[in-house]
Protein backbone atom coordinates (compact mmCIF):
# COMPACT_ATOMS: atom_id res chain seq x y z
CA UNK A 1 0.00 0.00 0.00
CA UNK A 2 1.33 3.26 -1.23
CA UNK A 3 1.42 6.26 1.44
CA UNK A 4 -0.71 9.58 0.18
CA UNK A 5 1.35 11.96 -1.34
CA UNK A 6 1.44 15.03 1.17
CA UNK A 7 0.59 18.29 -0.81
CA UNK A 8 3.79 20.79 -1.20
CA UNK A 9 4.17 23.21 1.41
CA UNK A 10 2.76 26.46 0.77
CA UNK A 11 4.99 29.17 1.01
CA UNK A 12 4.59 33.11 0.55
CA UNK A 13 6.99 35.52 -0.78
CA UNK A 14 8.23 38.87 0.56
CA UNK A 15 11.10 41.12 -1.55
CA UNK A 16 10.31 44.67 -2.82
CA UNK A 17 12.23 43.77 -5.85
CA UNK A 18 9.63 41.97 -8.72
CA UNK A 19 13.36 40.61 -10.74
CA UNK A 20 14.45 38.92 -7.06
CA UNK A 21 11.10 37.70 -6.38
CA UNK A 22 10.57 35.70 -9.66
CA UNK A 23 14.23 34.24 -9.20
CA UNK A 24 13.40 32.51 -5.54
CA UNK A 25 10.04 31.43 -7.21
CA UNK A 26 12.06 29.57 -10.00
CA UNK A 27 14.25 27.82 -7.26
CA UNK A 28 11.18 27.07 -5.06
CA UNK A 29 8.57 25.70 -7.69
CA UNK A 30 11.14 23.85 -8.81
CA UNK A 31 10.88 21.47 -5.56
CA UNK A 32 8.12 18.91 -5.87
CA UNK A 33 7.73 19.94 -1.62
CA UNK A 34 7.67 23.13 -2.17
CA UNK A 35 5.21 26.10 -3.45
CA UNK A 36 5.37 30.01 -3.46
CA UNK A 37 1.40 30.24 -3.50
CA UNK A 38 1.33 34.15 -2.59
CA UNK A 39 3.94 37.49 -3.31
CA UNK A 40 3.72 40.74 -1.52
CA UNK A 41 6.08 43.89 -1.69
CA UNK A 42 6.49 44.98 1.53
CA UNK A 43 6.28 43.77 4.84
CA UNK A 44 2.60 45.33 5.34
CA UNK A 45 1.62 43.54 2.45
CA UNK A 46 2.90 40.21 3.88
CA UNK A 47 0.98 40.73 7.03
CA UNK A 48 -2.14 41.34 4.83
CA UNK A 49 -2.05 38.35 2.81
CA UNK A 50 -1.10 36.38 6.17
CA UNK A 51 -4.46 37.56 7.63
CA UNK A 52 -6.15 36.66 4.34
CA UNK A 53 -4.59 33.01 4.36
CA UNK A 54 -4.63 30.78 7.35
CA UNK A 55 -3.25 28.26 5.52
CA UNK A 56 0.10 29.45 4.51
CA UNK A 57 3.40 27.16 5.53
CA UNK A 58 6.55 29.24 5.23
CA UNK A 59 6.94 32.93 4.63
CA UNK A 60 10.13 33.93 3.02
CA UNK A 61 11.05 37.95 3.84
CA UNK A 62 13.25 39.74 2.55
CA UNK A 63 15.05 41.91 5.53
CA UNK A 64 14.90 45.61 3.93
CA UNK A 65 12.16 46.39 2.38
CA UNK A 66 10.27 49.83 2.63
CA UNK A 67 7.06 50.95 5.21
CA UNK A 68 8.03 47.49 7.47
CA UNK A 69 11.45 45.58 7.19
CA UNK A 70 11.12 41.90 7.13
CA UNK A 71 11.88 41.65 10.57
CA UNK A 72 9.33 43.97 11.74
CA UNK A 73 6.95 41.56 9.71
CA UNK A 74 8.48 38.33 11.20
CA UNK A 75 7.13 39.77 14.75
CA UNK A 76 3.66 40.42 13.60
CA UNK A 77 3.48 37.51 12.27
CA UNK A 78 4.70 35.19 14.71
CA UNK A 79 2.26 37.11 16.99
CA UNK A 80 -0.39 36.34 14.10
CA UNK A 81 0.32 33.25 13.11
CA UNK A 82 2.30 31.24 15.33
CA UNK A 83 2.31 27.92 13.37
CA UNK A 84 3.43 29.91 10.27
CA UNK A 85 7.40 29.23 9.70
CA UNK A 86 9.50 31.68 8.94
CA UNK A 87 12.94 32.77 7.01
CA UNK A 88 14.87 35.61 6.40
CA UNK A 89 16.32 36.87 3.01
CA UNK A 90 19.21 39.50 2.98
CA UNK A 91 21.99 41.14 1.34
CA UNK A 92 23.71 41.74 4.45
CA UNK A 93 26.10 38.59 6.27
CA UNK A 94 26.37 39.48 9.87
CA UNK A 95 25.62 37.65 12.76
CA UNK A 96 23.34 40.47 14.41
CA UNK A 97 20.97 39.00 11.91
CA UNK A 98 20.91 35.69 12.84
CA UNK A 99 19.88 36.36 16.16
CA UNK A 100 17.43 39.38 15.28
CA UNK A 101 15.96 36.72 13.01
CA UNK A 102 15.60 34.45 15.78
CA UNK A 103 14.01 37.03 18.20
CA UNK A 104 11.93 37.55 15.89
CA UNK A 105 10.45 34.54 15.28
CA UNK A 106 12.41 33.26 12.13
CA UNK A 107 14.37 30.00 11.84
CA UNK A 108 17.25 31.53 10.80
CA UNK A 109 18.31 33.44 7.76
CA UNK A 110 19.63 32.95 4.19
CA UNK A 111 21.81 35.80 2.19
CA UNK A 112 20.71 36.08 -1.34
CA UNK A 113 24.00 35.62 -2.86
CA UNK A 114 24.03 31.85 -1.72
CA UNK A 115 20.33 31.60 -1.78
CA UNK A 116 20.54 29.27 -5.05
CA UNK A 117 22.34 26.80 -2.92
CA UNK A 118 20.61 27.33 -0.06
CA UNK A 119 17.56 28.44 0.56
CA UNK A 120 15.85 24.95 -0.81
CA UNK A 121 17.38 23.19 2.32
CA UNK A 122 16.37 26.15 4.74
CA UNK A 123 12.75 26.68 3.45
CA UNK A 124 12.63 22.45 4.79
CA UNK A 125 14.28 23.06 7.79
CA UNK A 126 12.07 26.01 8.85
CA UNK A 127 9.10 23.63 7.64
CA UNK A 128 10.61 21.38 10.45
CA UNK A 129 10.97 23.68 12.89
CA UNK A 130 14.37 23.74 12.88
CA UNK A 131 17.05 26.40 12.98
CA UNK A 132 18.50 27.27 9.89
CA UNK A 133 22.74 28.41 9.69
CA UNK A 134 24.10 28.77 5.98
CA UNK A 135 27.01 27.10 5.88
CA UNK A 136 29.38 29.88 6.25
CA UNK A 137 28.08 31.50 9.21
CA UNK A 138 28.75 28.63 11.50
CA UNK A 139 32.98 29.26 12.00
CA UNK A 140 31.57 33.12 12.67
CA UNK A 141 28.45 32.01 15.16
CA UNK A 142 30.42 30.13 16.97
CA UNK A 143 33.81 31.80 17.54
CA UNK A 144 31.04 34.81 18.57
CA UNK A 145 29.39 32.62 20.88
CA UNK A 146 32.51 31.06 22.61
CA UNK A 147 33.47 34.43 22.89
CA UNK A 148 30.75 35.96 24.81
CA UNK A 149 30.40 32.34 26.89
CA UNK A 150 33.94 33.55 27.99
CA UNK A 151 33.24 37.02 29.06
CA UNK A 152 30.13 36.13 30.67
CA UNK A 153 28.06 38.27 28.10
CA UNK A 154 24.84 37.02 26.72
CA UNK A 155 23.26 37.56 23.40
CA UNK A 156 23.71 40.95 21.51
CA UNK A 157 20.90 43.26 22.93
CA UNK A 158 19.05 45.35 20.75
CA UNK A 159 19.99 48.60 20.54
CA UNK A 160 16.18 50.22 20.25
CA UNK A 161 12.69 49.27 20.97
CA UNK A 162 10.61 47.82 18.17
CA UNK A 163 8.43 51.34 18.13
CA UNK A 164 12.00 53.12 18.00
CA UNK A 165 12.62 50.57 15.03
CA UNK A 166 9.91 51.39 13.28
CA UNK A 167 10.21 55.20 13.36
CA UNK A 168 14.22 55.21 12.66
CA UNK A 169 13.09 53.55 9.30
CA UNK A 170 10.55 55.98 8.27
CA UNK A 171 12.94 59.23 9.22
CA UNK A 172 16.13 57.77 7.53
CA UNK A 173 13.37 56.75 4.21
CA UNK A 174 12.59 61.09 4.66
CA UNK A 175 9.54 60.98 5.93
CA UNK A 176 8.22 64.45 8.28
CA UNK A 177 7.39 63.73 11.75
CA UNK A 178 3.80 64.20 10.62
CA UNK A 179 3.68 61.70 7.87
CA UNK A 180 5.24 59.52 10.28
CA UNK A 181 2.85 59.94 12.90
CA UNK A 182 -0.18 59.68 10.40
CA UNK A 183 1.41 56.38 9.02
CA UNK A 184 1.43 54.72 13.16
CA UNK A 185 -0.99 56.98 14.52
CA UNK A 186 0.92 58.96 16.77
CA UNK A 187 0.81 62.80 17.27
CA UNK A 188 4.07 64.12 15.92
CA UNK A 189 5.21 65.59 19.14
CA UNK A 190 6.12 61.74 20.14
CA UNK A 191 7.80 61.21 16.74
CA UNK A 192 10.12 63.85 17.60
CA UNK A 193 10.25 62.80 21.22
CA UNK A 194 10.82 59.30 19.99
CA UNK A 195 13.85 60.31 17.80
CA UNK A 196 15.59 61.87 20.41
CA UNK A 197 15.49 59.37 22.34
CA UNK A 198 16.72 57.06 19.30
CA UNK A 199 19.96 59.71 18.23
CA UNK A 200 20.64 59.67 22.21
CA UNK A 201 20.98 55.75 22.66
CA UNK A 202 22.90 55.69 19.08
CA UNK A 203 25.11 58.48 19.97
CA UNK A 204 24.00 59.69 16.67
CA UNK A 205 23.90 63.63 15.53
CA UNK A 206 21.69 63.96 13.07
CA UNK A 207 19.38 62.53 10.42
CA UNK A 208 22.01 61.61 8.05
CA UNK A 209 24.06 59.75 10.69
CA UNK A 210 20.51 58.31 11.41
CA UNK A 211 20.68 57.40 7.67
CA UNK A 212 23.91 55.65 7.52
CA UNK A 213 22.83 53.27 10.58
CA UNK A 214 19.69 52.36 9.20
CA UNK A 215 21.14 51.39 5.81
CA UNK A 216 24.11 50.03 8.31
CA UNK A 217 22.10 47.41 10.02
CA UNK A 218 20.02 46.83 7.15
CA UNK A 219 16.17 48.64 8.01
CA UNK A 220 16.77 50.36 4.61
CA UNK A 221 18.80 49.90 1.43
CA UNK A 222 21.74 52.17 0.22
Amino acid sequence: MTSPVRPPARILLVDDHALVRRGVRLILDAEPDLEVVAEAGDGAEAVAAARRDAGLDLAVLDVAMPRMTGLQAARELARLRPGLRILMLTMYDNEEYFFEALRAGASGYVPKSVADRDLVEACRAALRDESFIYPGAETALIRSYLDRARSGAGLPERPVTEREEEILKLVAEGHTSKEIGDLLFISPKTVERHRANILQKLGLRDRLELTRYAIRVGLIEP
